[in-house]
């Protein structure tokens, strides 16, 4: 599997781009409503994406899953159950 850097990333959309995109049209239906906590959340929801694609992607092995994703499999099953995808 390839490495892609993020400044590649960038140039050609990847991950940052859509969540940059997202968040940016998010920003434009709220117009001028206060906006508090934006930060958690977007975390709240890319990182339970994140790790059902993950998942999904490595047949729902959470060994490794959690090796993909450089989290401890402790970690994952944490975050597994806060988001309720166990």
């Amino acid at each position: 599997m390839s490495e892609i850097s993020n400044d590649e990333a960038g140039k050609t959309g990847g991950i940052a781009g859509a969540v940059q995109l997202a968040v940016t049209e998010y920003l434009k239906l709220l117009a001028d409503e206060d906006v508090q906590d934006l930060y958690a959340l977007v975390l709240s929801q890319v990182e339970p994406a994140v790790l059902a694609s993950v998942l999904d992607h490595v047949g729902y092995n959470q060994s490794k899953a959690a090796q993909l994703l450089g989290l401890s499999r402790g970690t994952l099953r944490t975050k597994l159950r806060k988001y309720g995808l166990t």
